[in-house]
């Protein structure tokens, strides 16, 4: 069965419209359909032709609005019908955004698709943090881990013991439902109470703020700060360097140039 259409996985960054890669914008202006995450920042959807069909398929917890059978779907059926199908997924495709699933689900369906990287939150809310994830002083390793367990059926548990010893840097996505769990599974794994821990929420955002505690004291902060999801954790000596470094932060744009198509 030939399909002429193609389907393009594009990574959209964390938020901040100037993270995101001249190759996914390019896309955006010639797309003649977007399916977007809830995630997905608005000044990045102003990059979007206007021509194009835009459908928000946007996943928060607890109120899911299209499942993810139900995206794939959507895109086959998109990808008969029209040329350039962009599937804008916040952050990047493969880290902890599925598109390795959807890739695999439109490939056996003899679909093409491509994958275009963003910049993941893990990197980016880290930065404008003020917070390197390696320094030849502090850590020359770094581990990306879902602190998201709720799926049980579909993945295994994460091996919080073989995490705490893995690398020096830990950067936990999704990880604030779970914090209590997480915190006293890496302790009881052997890390030292006062282990530094930084939380970034809307991480490269005009919003973006952060909580900076220990293992001991985070989920403490967490509930008098009132501080909620989306957030990631990053736990480790490098958290220390915040205090130098975050004076300097990147000032976030809150409006990038809208779509610039002929």
């Amino acid at each position: 069965m030939h399909h002429s259409g193609k389907v393009y996985l594009v990574g959209a960054g964390p938020g901040d419209p100037g993270l995101m890669t001249l190759k996914g914008k390019t896309l955006l202006e010639c797309a003649d359909v977007v399916v977007y995450d809830a995630l997905v920042s608005p000044p990045v959807l102003a990059m979007i032709n206007p021509q194009a069909e835009q459908i928000n398929a946007g996943k928060r917890r607890g109120a899911h609005s299209l499942l993810q059978t139900d995206i794939t779907q959507l895109l086959m059926e998109k990808a008969q019908a029209a040329a350039i199908v962009v599937r804008l997924k916040g952050g990047d495709p493969f880290i902890f955004g599925r598109g390795g699933e959807e890739m695999e689900d439109l490939v056996k369906a003899g679909i093409a698709v491509e994958v275009v990287p963003g910049i993941t939150s893990g990197i980016a809310a880290t930065a404008y943090a003020g917070i390197p994830l390696t320094h030849r002083a502090y850590s020359s390793s770094v581990t990306f881990v879902t602190g998201h367990e709720g799926a049980g059926k579909y993945r295994p548990a994460v091996n919080w013991q073989a995490i705490a010893h893995g690398s020096e840097t830990i950067v936990v996505y999704m990880g604030i439902h779970n914090l209590p769990y997480i915190t006293e599974q890496l302790q009881f794994a052997g890390l030292a109470p006062n282990t530094p821990v930084a939380l970034v929420r809307w991480g490269t955002r005009p919003e973006q703020e952060e909580l900076i505690g220990t293992l001991e004291t985070i989920v403490q902060q967490v509930e008098m700060a009132k501080f909620e999801a989306p957030a990631i954790a990053v736990i480790g000596s490098v958290v220390n360097l915040h205090e130098i470094l975050s004076d300097y932060r990147p000032v976030a744009i809150a409006q990038a140039e809208p779509y610039s198509g002929k």
